[in-house]
């Protein structure tokens, strides 16, 4: 099994946190989100994942070393490649063609999620949600015998309750690639840009079966506001597997759980959780924190947040509100002054 992994997009929505970080690297409850996407498909993969192909911008080469570790913890070999120009989700899978052979998983790293994989063993398996408003999706109808017949993108007149969540199971990766190659060859393009779904239609009409696949889950971090539910989500998944580091200090403490807490980090007359990730290495006094997401280095002192999303090497002093605070901001009154 080889598995696909495009991450090449700016995260526009998720600033100013992507500002510094591509934000498939912002931890959810302690663990990067590509990592975490990573982890369950290899866990839920019926077969041994071999390669990883991971589609990426211009990040540099420490994201690069970052996502080279990542695929050697779970024993396969990174493919690190760049889309250059941002031409769809078809292109960015093309970046990937060496991958495109055999079985082979595609998640988009912008979603996490909780299944029980049932893979086809023909065609493939497209992973759905039902959500109540498909108009900001891309969704797919069912024929009479539970096969997917077709599909709309974000339908103004709803055709489907089904929305295809980002994750695609096929079975003979070679058909894609060359589903992917007419419509580069043709120039089919939506929006200016290569799209999955054309790829996967095209492979319908030349008979290939698509099964929809049911996840239980469907978390997404497309801003601050969700990528915060999603991490609270994740932490009530996790439970008591949550990690708090053995070095975190409490000092007239409470810790809510489930809570995950970075080594270093020091905790202060303050009452953290439940639902809160703190970095390594952060500094809480006098605050209390709820449903939270904090990063690296950050230093929290007479605040009282919920729903709030703070990233590494920040200040935050005096607030009693819910933000989105990027790195190296501060936040209120300086903090040596509280």
């Amino acid at each position: 099994m080889n598995l696909i992994i495009p991450m090449a997009g700016r995260g526009s929505r998720l600033r100013p946190h992507t500002l510094t970080v591509p934000k498939p690297l912002i931890p959810i409850a302690g663990v990067p989100i590509v990592e975490r996407l990573v982890e369950h498909l290899v866990e839920l993969s019926p077969e041994k994942v071999e390669r990883i192909a991971f589609v990426v911008g211009d990040f540099g080469s420490e994201v690069t070393a970052k996502l080279e570790k990542t695929a050697a913890r779970f024993g396969a070999e990174a493919l690190v490649v760049e889309q250059t120009e941002p031409l769809g989700t078809a292109h960015a899978i093309w970046c990937a063609k060496q991958l495109l052979e055999g079985e082979v998983i595609i998640a988009f790293a912008d979603t996490l999620f909780q299944a029980n994989f049932k893979l086809s063993s023909q065609g493939g398996t497209l992973f759905v949600k039902e959500i109540e408003d498909p108009r900001q999706f891309g969704v797919v109808v069912l024929d009479e015998n539970g096969r997917i017949k077709s599909y709309a993108e974000k339908p103004e007149n709803p055709v489907s309750n089904l929305a295809m969540i980002g994750i695609y199971h096929i079975c003979e990766g070679e058909k894609l690639g060359l589903a992917i190659q007419r419509l580069i060859d043709e120039d089919v393009r939506h929006g200016g840009e290569y799209q999955l779904p054309d790829a996967l239609r095209d492979m319908t009409e030349q008979g290939t079966p698509f099964v929809p696949g049911v996840v239980d889950r469907w978390m997404d971090c497309g801003n601050a506001t969700v990528t915060v539910e999603t991490n609270s989500q994740v932490l009530e998944i996790l439970g008591d597997r949550a990690e708090i580091h053995p070095s975190v200090v409490l000092d007239d403490a409470v810790v809510i759980p489930p809570c995950t807490i970075g080594e270093g980090t020091v905790i202060r007359n303050a009452v953290v959780g439940p639902r809160v990730s703190l970095g390594a290495d952060c500094i809480v006094e006098r605050s209390t924190l709820k449903d939270c997401l904090v990063g690296e280095n950050t230093c929290i002192v007479g605040a009282h947040l919920e729903q709030s999303m703070v990233g590494n090497h920040a200040k935050v002093s005096r607030a009693f509100d819910r933000l989105s605070v990027g790195d190296y901001c501060e936040i209120g009154s300086k903090v040596n002054d509280a």
